[in-house]
């Protein structure tokens, strides 16, 4: 049952309150974000520095910066292999030479070589050439037996030989030439990961920003919300005490209040908490006022079959999976190398007083090395078809995820519409008891319901253009595109929810 209360009681004080509510409303939200020396900060603002200052931006960087380098690395892979070799080498060796033969080659060349000089030595009779001949054979037999039948031989020496040698690598099977495929693929797919870090910083901040946006509007609300109730309540104690209502009357009211209040409490820690999370992120103690509020566009840029087909061509993550499966073909082109033969030039030059050189070419052919080839190879098939497999099964994931956050941004527009004349209708509800009022005709409980109805429908209105946001936000992360973010905060028919 309406209460009503008294005309002349404070009815032209709450109606002064009544007329100054959207003044009220508009000093709160500037009261919540106003920091000490903090400056004002646009979404745009924030991305740059965030991109350009955080961890992640960095780390990424370092990353990308690795891979060119490796890839930069290889080039030269193929080129003849030039090295200084010094080595420094002391050796002891003993050797037991065999002496037999060499003894019985010189007792025949000794004896044969006198006998020889004897026949043509004309001064020696023949009928005593032979005894001669017996006896100095005897003789030279004699004295080559008493040399040992072995010898024992000791080496010793110390070296120091520098070289300089060449190597060049003819035929390798192709393990030259993937192995650089493979490092410029890493390099391009270092650069994806970074553009992937950076659209996931993106939605990151677009979720931090925009959402201490909203709990500032909804705090304005419980702000709002909790001073009306109060004000209900106040009025509720003055009607006690002049006997209009009853204990039991005013007690609702006071549990109303003490509602007001734990839902004003809970919105401030939340918000309090997003402000920290931001400040967080942007390495910063304080974010001043941000100047880029909620908004819902009034129209979509890309139509739902158009971001499906284009995806795939914008995508990092899709792109990066196509590279992984360039990755795994590569591999099967190493295993497959690893079986057959490879050839290589050498040489080296002794840089010694010598100067010894050797020149040649060297083929090798693995014939067995514990190591099953052909299983690498199956391996290495089924990694690429897996790869092949995870990419469609992304390309799905994607999809359903296009299809849903697009929906999703079309109802919240759709809804944005309908609340926009809801609030029209709560204004001129709320115009329509304030005269009530003042003519005697409602009471405080009406004005205030209608108030307080406005108020939910304004935070309805943030909640709704925050979903609207972060479904945007989730399209473009989705399609590779939310770099484009920007634009959609700035362009025509786009409402704003200050």
């Amino acid at each position: 049952m309406p209460i009503k209360i008294h005309p002349a009681f404070d009815k032209n004080a709450l109606f002064q309150w009544c007329t100054l509510q959207r003044s009220l409303v508009a000093a709160l939200g500037l009261a919540v974000c106003a920091f000490t020396h903090a400056e004002d900060l646009s979404y745009a603002q924030a991305e740059q520095s965030f991109l350009t200052q955080s961890f992640s931006s960095q780390a990424s960087e370092a990353l990308q910066q690795a891979a060119q380098l490796e890839a930069q690395a290889v080039k030269g892979l193929g080129l003849p292999r030039v090295d200084l070799n010094v080595r420094a080498y002391a050796f002891h060796s003993q050797v037991d030479v065999p002496l037999e033969k060499f003894k019985n080659n010189l007792d025949n060349n000794l004896s044969q070589n006198i006998n020889n000089q004897i026949d043509q030595s004309g001064n020696i009779p023949n009928d005593i050439q032979g005894p001669i001949k017996a006896g100095i054979g005897q003789a030279i037999h004699d004295g080559v037996g008493m040399i040992p039948n072995k010898a024992n031989i000791s080496l010793e020496d110390q070296v120091i030989r520098p070289t300089v040698s060449v190597m060049m690598p003819i035929y390798t099977g192709g393990i030259t030439s993937t192995t650089k495929e493979m490092a410029n693929i890493r390099a391009q797919r270092s650069q994806l990961s970074t553009q992937q870090q950076q659209d996931l910083q993106r939605f990151e901040l677009i979720q931090a920003y925009f959402n201490v946006q909203l709990q500032q509007k909804l705090m304005q609300s419980s702000r709002f919300n909790f001073d009306a109730v109060q004000r209900h309540y106040d009025n509720a104690l003055k009607l006690e005490r002049q006997g209009f209502i009853n204990k039991g009357q005013r007690m609702q009211f006071e549990v109303a209040k003490n509602n007001a209040e734990r839902l004003l409490q809970n919105t401030d820690s939340t918000l309090r908490s997003s402000l920290f999370q931001l400040n967080n992120l942007l390495q910063t103690q304080q974010v001043g006022r941000l100047t880029t509020p909620l908004f819902v566009n009034s129209t979509q840029n890309q139509s739902l079959m158009s971001l499906l087909k284009s995806y795939q061509e914008q995508s990092a993550l899709i792109r990066k999976m196509q590279m992984d499966t360039q990755l795994a073909n590569s591999n099967i082109k190493i295993q497959s190398a690893a079986k057959k033969p490879s050839i290589f030039a050498f040489g080296e030059y002794s840089l010694d007083d010598k100067n010894n050189w050797i020149v040649g070419v060297m083929a090798r052919y693995n014939l067995f090395s514990g190591i099953d080839s052909n299983k690498n190879i199956q391996a290495a098939e089924l990694q690429r078809y897996a790869s092949e497999l995870l990419t469609e099964r992304a390309k799905q994931e994607i999809e359903n995820i296009i299809y849903r956050s697009y929906n999703e941004a079309h109802t919240a527009q759709a809804t944005h519409l309908l609340l926009q004349r809801n609030i029209k209708a709560a204004q001129e509800n709320l115009r329509i008891q304030e005269l009530s009022y003042k003519e005697s005709m409602g009471t405080a409980t009406e004005v205030i319901d209608a108030q307080n109805m406005l108020n939910a429908l304004d935070s309805e209105m943030a909640l709704n253009a925050y979903r609207y946001v972060m479904s945007l936000a989730t399209l473009l992360q989705s399609h590779g595109s939310i770099a484009s973010f920007q634009s959609y905060v700035n362009q025509p028919n786009t409402h704003f929810i200050r």
